[in-house]
């Protein structure tokens, strides 16, 4: 939002404990999601995939931080982003249940 008076992603002392690949059932669609999972909120983001190679650069030169998984470093090397689907979701307002297989 621009108009907070405080970046909620800017935290030094956040800590990063699990992030992972995800399904999520919307509506009548499944979504193909990245979960990144904080000390304090739930970040759920949109994965992207890109469909044209950008000049025929070498990806694998692109930059990536060390701290992500190998699976996630791959996915950003190919040319794939993590856009946020929605604001995170704070961990004090997050209810988890479990649901048998459908």
């Amino acid at each position: 939002r621009e108009n907070s008076s405080e970046n909620i992603l800017s935290s030094a002392n956040r800590l990063l404990l699990h992030e992972g690949r995800l399904m999520l059932a919307e509506s009548t669609r499944l979504l193909d999601v990245y979960l990144f999972l904080f000390d304090d909120f739930l970040l759920i983001t949109k994965i992207k995939r890109n469909k044209k190679k950008h000049g025929g650069s070498d990806t694998s030169l692109i930059p990536v931080c060390p701290s992500l998984t190998p699976e996630l470093q791959s996915f950003i090397r190919e040319g794939g982003l993590c856009t946020v689907l929605d604001q995170p979701i704070p961990l004090d307002r997050l209810i988890l249940k479990n649901v048998e297989p459908v």
